[in-house]
């Protein structure tokens, strides 16, 4: 699509949930279907025996795709196999430039017991035709908003330090060039927590701010859940609530040329079976962004 980039960003739930095997079909199907530019994938793995959950996903789709993963091992205490790798996936239609990984932190005074401290929890960063894409995994419970708060600061800081001057705000009557940044993923935080309110400069975190936009407020319609229990059996077996919990954010876009950033439409996807079977217990979000530039 000239001068639009599609993004779609999936928790895919390979590790955990059931029937991988036949889910990893789903989720290749909803991605030849929509055409994405990008696609962000969490929860993600791979040890020495078993190829990158994503891997397989990238070689059974009709594009090639140019892929990025980041990961850390999971806690012995939830997988003792010390060469397994859980995190983040980035494909790309482009060649990836330079790829980031780091892992996010939690509060130090939670009690150490805690699965929330497992995990490790994770932002990945590509560069890719110039484009700055990121794919994030917060801390997963309800209540763990605590721990959200620390990362969501964290996150903001790491893309900060890769874009570097990139979104100082133009002089007068003057204009940026490129993309802002692009962040997707699974935050686990529904959009009037203080953690997304956060990214979208409704409140501030120990006196910071930041803008991202959330492509859904931006352009979706309706409540835009990515959970549902009426509608997703995986999420029923959970018996996890109805919440919007995945997103699409966007850099500013203020006074980029050719309204660079600007988005134009989000919805929901993979809410549908094309295979028989739902790809996750997540849906996900596909959202379509201006990008003059971008490469045919």
């Amino acid at each position: 699509m000239e001068g639009i980039l599609r993004v779609v960003t999936l928790n895919i739930g390979s590790l955990l949930e059931p029937d991988w095997e036949r889910r990893r079909h789903e989720t290749v199907a909803w991605i030849d279907e929509l055409e994405p530019d990008v696609v962000c994938l969490q929860e993600v793995w791979e040890d020495s025996t078993h190829p990158n959950t994503a891997g397989w996903i990238a070689r059974h789709c009709a594009v090639d795709w140019h892929m990025a993963f980041g990961g850390d091992p999971l806690d012995a205490s939830l997988w003792p196999d010390p060469t397994m790798r859980f995190g983040s996936a980035i494909l790309s239609r482009w060649p990836i430039e330079d790829t980031s990984h780091i892992r996010l932190p939690v509060n130090p005074d939670a009690h150490r017991g805690e699965f929330v401290h497992a995990v490790p929890w994770e932002l990945l960063g590509v560069r890719t035709a110039g484009l700055d894409v990121f794919s994030t995994h917060l801390a997963a419970a309800p209540h763990h908003g605590n721990h959200r708060q620390l990362q969501v600061v964290a996150v903001d800081g790491h893309v900060r330090s890769v874009r570097g001057d990139a979104d100082v705000s133009p002089p007068p009557g003057g204009a940026r060039a490129g993309m802002p940044a692009i962040l997707c993923g699974d935050l686990n935080a529904e959009p009037d927590s203080d953690e997304i309110r956060f990214l979208s400069s409704l409140h501030t975190i120990g006196g910071r701010s930041t803008f991202w936009q959330d492509s859904w407020r931006m352009a979706g319609e309706g409540p835009g859940h990515t959970q549902d229990w009426r509608t997703n059996p995986i999420a029923a077996s959970m018996n996890v609530n109805r919440k919007r919990i995945d997103y699409i954010f966007v850099g500013d876009p203020f006074g980029r040329e050719g309204g660079a950033g600007r988005v134009l439409s989000a919805r929901v996807v993979f809410d549908e079976p094309r295979t028989g079977v739902l790809a996750s217990d997540h849906f996900g979000v596909t959202a379509d962004i201006v990008w003059p530039t971008r490469p045919t």
